[in-house]
């Protein structure tokens, strides 16, 4: 097998930032045990297997590796319930919450520092999240790399899901054959949070794949609007007045677009940039959605506006990309930037799912249809 980061998660946990500060969002888990119970506890096998061998732990050598193991295998859970047919991504949130709140609160049995309650509450995110489970077979032609979100927004609404989760868990080790190629996706999920992408968890996540150009296809997914999105031009400003999943607000809006952080500075990269993904194949896709080739950018000197070219962007500031101003533009603007910045070949960009109230299985199931297909016709291009 072909691997992209360590099957522990040890490393991975140690190597790739995270922001693991406890709060706003374990503090929503009442409410969301009230709301609907049945998804909560989904998992509880698993969080309280955590609990009883975190607790009898005694080795602080393999007390990091027992903790990842266990977030690997809610993820791995996870991923089994959906390719059995339980399309619903929430429980993995809600567990991973879980688990981070015992580590917080409970103390293994040779006591702990929080140094090192940092680094397992690090662990259980990363392994949990697919970070450590990203495995090609070795007949694998063509390989795919997809990123799914968590849910957010759920001070609106505590039962909502995200659709591009549910297409990480859906697809997550999918095989097909195309053009008597063998294909396969592997997927992680990242978190709806603004310190996790200014501490460089993209880069740290893509930099291996287009330094060694491991995988054929990068595709970042989120959810949008009314339809299927292929954003042309991300651009690299925040400007949605719009919380992250710890309420954090970045201050910035559309008459004060600011750009994002990595190593503790502003991203340096142009206003726009253009994805990669082989746009026209995707749009032969026929299914319930339409599939935009979206062009549409927002910037100081124009307002918005449909972009021909990126040429037409230059000497611009962005405002808002073809994705918007939220962590979905982000994480297109920085995946195909560094692919830029390391020369890398690897087709790449964003797909915007369409937009879902709450949470509806049925609805979810029929978007993962479509986009199985459309991910088909890319790869039959690559």
């Amino acid at each position: 097998m072909l691997k992209l980061c360590p099957t522990l998660g040890l490393l991975t946990a140690l190597l790739l930032p995270l922001s693991v500060t406890a709060g706003v969002e374990e503090d929503r888990l009442p409410k969301a045990e009230q709301a609907m119970p049945d998804v909560i506890s989904r998992y509880s096998a698993i969080v309280n297997d955590l609990s009883d061998k975190y607790q009898r732990q005694k080795n602080e050598l393999k007390v990091t590796q027992m903790v990842a193991h266990e977030g690997q295998r809610l993820w791995q859970q996870a991923v089994r319930d959906v390719s059995s047919g339980h399309y619903d991504d929430r429980s993995l949130y809600w567990s991973r919450l879980q688990m981070r709140t015992l580590l917080q609160q409970q103390q293994p049995a040779f006591g702990i520092a929080d140094w090192q309650r940092e680094i397992l509450t690090k662990a259980v995110e990363k392994a949990s999240r697919g970070f450590s489970d990203i495995n090609y077979a070795d007949d694998a032609q063509i390989k795919i790399l997809l990123t799914g979100f968590d849910p957010f927004f759920l001070d609106r609404h505590i039962e909502q899901s995200n659709p591009s989760g549910m297409a990480a868990l859906a697809l997550d080790g999918y095989r097909f054959q195309v053009n008597g190629k063998q294909v396969q996706i592997e997927t992680v999920m990242i978190p709806v949070r603004f310190a996790d992408f200014d501490a460089g968890i993209i880069e740290s996540l893509l930099t291996p794949v287009y330094r060694d150009n491991r995988v054929n296809m990068v595709v970042t997914v989120s959810m949008g609007r009314n339809d299927f999105d292929i954003e042309r031009f991300p651009g690299r400003n925040r400007s949605a007045k719009a919380p992250d999943n710890r309420n954090v607000m970045t201050g910035a809006d559309k008459e004060h677009p600011q750009p994002p952080k990595l190593d503790g500075k502003a991203l340096n990269g142009p206003e726009f940039v253009e994805f990669s993904l082989p746009v026209a194949a995707i749009q032969t896709v026929k299914g319930q959605w339409k599939i935009n080739d979206n062009h549409t950018v927002t910037t100081l000197q124009r307002g918005t506006f449909v972009a021909n070219s990126l040429s037409e962007l230059q000497n611009s500031t962005a405002v808002e990309g073809s994705g918007g101003g939220y962590l979905s533009n982000e994480i297109s603007y920085r995946a195909i930037l560094l692919q830029q910045q390391l020369g890398s070949r690897i087709a790449t960009g964003h797909i915007h799912t369409p937009r879902l109230a709450g949470y509806d299985a049925q609805t979810e199931q029929q978007m993962i249809v479509q986009l199985k297909a459309m991910l088909t016709a890319a790869a039959a291009t690559l």
